[in-house]
């Protein structure tokens, strides 16, 4: 492999990791919201 594809395959997989992130931190948003508005 070059440094070129090397350097392409850790850009997809942060980019993974960031979006996972993202995804799970609505997720947990969504959630603490439903949680909140269903004491109230």
């Amino acid at each position: 492999m070059t440094d070129a594809q090397i350097i392409a395959l850790e850009v997809f997989f942060i980019g993974l990791i960031a979006l996972a992130g993202l995804v799970i931190g609505y997720v947990a948003y969504l959630v603490l919201s439903r949680l909140y508005k269903g004491q109230r």
